[in-house]
Parts: C-alpha cells; structure tokens; sequence
C-alpha cells in the first residue's frame, strides 16, 4: 500500500462516507505505511484513531485491500503531536469485521483545520444564521448579547445563558453564534452540542476508559456551546465532570454559551454550585413572541415559501389571522405556514382564509388560548388599577362601570361562556346588562382611541 495508493483511496472513502465525515474523520490522518500486513496511520488524538477504528476501519480495511491485492490485515493508529510521536497504540480493526458500529454523528461546528480537536460536535443548520432571526422586543436582548458573543472579542459576561420556551429561538441564536464565529475567525475552535451529546460522550469515555482524551478535548476549545441543559439535572457524575470543564474554560478566559428551556434557579437536581456558576455570568429570557413579532416572522418566510412555490398567491389577512391564532410557539406558526404553501401548490388555488382555517384545523384548534374569566377580571382590574372587588362589586361610577363594561366584552369575545354564566361572575348581574356593556364597548372602540388601544393592549396580555 504506496503513498500514492492511499491517495487515490481517500477519494473513494470521501465518497462512500460522505464528505462532511472524510474532512472530520479521515483527512487528519497521516498514512505511514504497511509492515507485516499492518497499516499504520498518525492520528492528533487518541480519540480520533478509537473513533476512525470503530467506526470507518473495516471500510478502510475493505478498500485498501481492494486496492492492494489483499495485504492488510488489520488497522494501527499512533498519536502524533507535531514531531513528537507516541507508540500508544488505539483500538485496531482486524480483518475479522467486529461487530457493525453505530453509524456515525456528522460533527459540524469547526473548521476543517480545526475539527479533528472538537468531534463531539452537533451539525449546524444553514438556516439559522443571524440574517434570518426576526429581532422583535421579546428576543432584542438575546439577539443582541449573541450578536456581541458572535464578534469574537472579550465579553464582560461569561457564561451567556439563554432560556425560554419551546420554539422562541434559543437554538437557532447559538447555531447563529457559531456560524459568525466561524464565518470571522476560521481559526476559532468552536464546539456545539446538546446536553445529551456531552452527556453521551462522557459516558463513552468513561467506558472506553478515555476520560483524558475527553478532558483534552472539551478543554481545549475556544466557545463552548451546550444546548438544553436542562438534561444533565440529576446526573451526579455528568454535572461533575461539567462543572470542571465549565470552570476550566472560565478560568482561560474562554467563552460558554448555554441555553436551557428555563432559568438556572428553575431547574430541578442541578447542583447548586453549577447553578450558581451558570448565574454569574448573563441570563437572557426570550420571552413569548408579540404579534407584531410573530407577523414579521411570518412575513419572513413568505419570501422563502414563495421562491419554492412561484406559483401560490397569498391573499390579504392570512398572516394576520396566523400572527393573531399561532402564539404559543414560532415552530408550530412556521409549520403551518409551509403546510399552506404546500397545500395550495398541490391544488393549484390561492392561500385565502377559507382553505386556511380548513388546512390547518388541528393546528388552530391545538393554539386555542383557554382564558378564563377570572383571568380576565384580574387583567382589567391591574390594567385600570381598581380593585378587582369594585370591579365585580355593586359600585356603579364610570371609574368602575368602564372596566366593568371592558371586562365583561372581552369574556363574551374571548370564552365561549353565555352570557347568562358571564352576568353571574360579575356579581350576579342580569344578562341583559352583560349585552348592554358589550354593545357599549363595542361602540366605543370605533370612536374612542383609548378604548381601542386598551382592548389591544388586554388582549394580547390574555393571549401571550
């Protein structure tokens, strides 16, 4: 097996493993050469000669011997560290094919150059790049402290800790973070994966008895980026094993970025010494999405749907209607949208309010806010800073009657109560009271500029 013959098969392995594996994995590697039917290669880590081994070594073995007329027999991997080299040996792979290995992850997240110290990686998606990310007041504070992260100078906050609901666009800022940073700096050793990810290799490494080739990898990254970490809670040996790379990158002045789907005091087992230490840095809740965010969001990616589907037209009020019924979550509100454009291509038909409500039913029925009337009253109430007891109560001056009145228009808009059930929460009242209130705000908000604004205001506080 020649230099030029391990050559011309990096190119066949490229294409039988995919490129993204080959570039990560196989180009690495230093092809030494063949003694006694051993082939024997330099690999930058321990961990990267186990990992080629276990997961690539019998299609290596498959090929070269294809190649070479059957003179392999198995597989030796060496570290090699600049000049000097170590005669560890990694596990082989013998001639006899082990057992099939797990398929293996697509590292990302990494130059070329750099990606042989960082493959516990997780894939980034093309698509969440900071271009993308709709900036809207729920999420301006997170957006910006990535944006000041993703510039790749000292930050006056480390860790940086993201948390919030699902589907708020925690993920797709740290992808963002880690494509800038990449983008500007491909030098950068940046690392990002899922809790699960970083919990799954220290139990690798724990049981491939590893642990130091897993302390040099984690520790020797320049942003570390770890997803939900919600899931490491309750894991004594995982949070350990965190904990110390968590302070050993602090301490090298070294950039954390976490996110979680809730702040660090409100995770449930997470130690309190880690807990303090993700608190130290700044803790950024994106909050539920506005309506003006959600329609710009929507507005977004009408522009994608639209280059995949020439041919849909989208006809007035559609976004409004899903900004106003989707509020819960910004995936489900994407989804639907694609699930539109999908159908309308389909039949040939323009997107109107009608196919709307039919194609996406479930959906809709699924987003529905339950409010109660209570919640209602206790909105109003703080809204015009009375007492809910006045509001409810016999009292009938304007400073009362109009909240009353307001409160009693957004229960019949808002609950599918009668108005007979609405009448008897606000103090027994008559329903013919309930329907002259409610016709009487009505009214107004066509002429009154500060009623309108109020019943906007209280609707999408009840709705958030």
């Amino acid at each position: 097996m020649t230099q030029e013959q391990w050559g011309a098969l990096r190119k066949t392995l490229c294409e039988t493993i995919g490129e993204n594996n080959y570039k990560a994995w196989i180009e690495p590697l230093r092809y030494d050469g063949l003694e006694n039917g051993v082939a024997t290669f330099g690999a930058p880590t321990n961990f990267v000669g186990t990992y080629v081994s276990q997961n690539f070594g019998d299609v290596m073995l498959s090929q070269m011997n294809a190649l070479s007329g059957g003179s392999v027999r198995r597989l030796h991997f060496r570290v090699v560290q600049g000049a000097n080299e170590t005669s560890e040996p990694t596990r082989s792979a013998a001639a006899v094919a082990p057992a099939t290995p797990a398929a293996p992850t697509s590292p990302a997240v990494a130059p070329a150059q750099a990606s042989s110290d960082l493959l516990p990686g997780a894939p980034l998606d093309q698509r969440f790049k900071f271009d993308s990310f709709v900036v809207g007041k729920p999420n301006e504070l997170a957006h910006a402290a990535a944006r000041r992260v993703a510039e790749g100078g000292r930050v006056t906050f480390n860790p940086l800790f993201l948390h919030g609901g699902v589907g708020l666009g925690k993920t797709h800022l740290m992808h963002a973070i880690a494509w800038e940073l990449r983008e500007r700096n491909p030098e950068l050793n940046v690392l990002y994966l899922s809790a699960e990810q970083f919990m799954y290799r220290f139990v690798q490494a724990l049981r491939d008895r590893r642990m130091m080739d897993f302390k040099s990898i984690f520790r020797s990254v320049d942003v570390l980026m770890v997803d939900d970490v919600q899931f490491i809670s309750g894991k004594d040996s995982t949070q350990e094993e965190f904990f110390h790379t968590f302070n050993a990158l602090v301490d090298q002045n070294k950039q954390v970025v976490i996110s979680a789907d809730r702040a660090p005091d409100e995770i449930k087992d997470l130690e309190n010494r880690i807990r303090s230490r993700l608190q130290s840095g700044l803790v950024v809740d994106l909050h539920p999405t506005d309506y003006e965010l959600r329609l710009g969001i929507l507005q977004t990616k009408v522009e994608q749907q639209m280059a995949y589907n020439p041919g849909v037209t989208l006809q007035d009020g559609v976004l409004e209607f899903l900004a106003h019924r989707i509020s819960t979550n910004v995936r489900v509100l994407e989804g639907a949208l694609t699930r539109l454009f999908a159908f309308a291509s389909l039949i040939g038909k323009p997107v109107d309010l009608g196919m709307t409500q039919e194609c996406l039913t479930d959906v809709l029925r699924a987003n529905e806010r339950k409010v109660s009337i209570e919640e209602i009253q206790r909105r109003v109430a703080e809204h015009y800073n009375i007492r809910l007891s006045d509001m409810i109560g016999p009292r009938r001056t304007r400073a009362f009657a109009r909240p009353r009145q307001v409160a009693m228009y957004l229960s019949k808009k808002m609950t599918a109560k009668s108005l007979p059930e609405i009448g008897r929460r606000f103090g027994k009242r008559d329903h013919t009271t309930v329907l002259h209130g409610v016709n009487r705000i009505e009214a107004l908000a066509k002429s009154d500029a500060q009623i309108a604004e109020d019943l906007e205001i209280l609707r999408r506080a009840l709705e958030a």
